[in-house]
This record gives structure tokens, sequence and C-alpha cells, in this order.
């Protein structure tokens, strides 16, 4: 599993998005993408969770989109 690391986008700052993190088969954020408000109580656990992709390693995954 390959990361890619980009910024958030303007629309997820405004909405208060501190961290995102999508699952891809290639490198475009086509899946699922799972985000992390600055007002979850346990943000840091979210973050740390969605950044460990070893679990992902054998599956159809190719990419790990984070945004932060």
């Amino acid at each position: 599993m390959k990361k890619i690391y980009r910024k958030l986008t303007q629309e997820q700052r405004e909405r208060g998005i501190i961290f995102s993190s999508c699952l891809s088969v290639d490198k475009h954020e086509d899946g699922k993408i799972h985000e992390v408000s600055e007002n979850d109580s346990d943000k840091w656990t979210k973050i740390e969770r969605l950044k460990d992709d070893k679990f992902f390693n054998a599956s159809h995954f190719k990419y790990n989109i984070t945004r932060d």
C-alpha cells in the first residue's frame, strides 16, 4: 500500500475537517472518504487508525490518500 499525502481542500477546511483518508485502487479519491472533524472528542485516535493501513495490504486497494 502506497501513501499519498495531499492538503485539505478549501471546502473541507470550511467544514472544520482536520484529516481525511481514502483507500483507492488508483491515484484518485474514488472511494469512501473518511473525515475527522476538529470537534470530534476522539479525533487523535481516529486519525491514528486511519493512518494505519496495514490491515488492507492484502486487499485490492493500492493507495491510502490522506489529507491534513
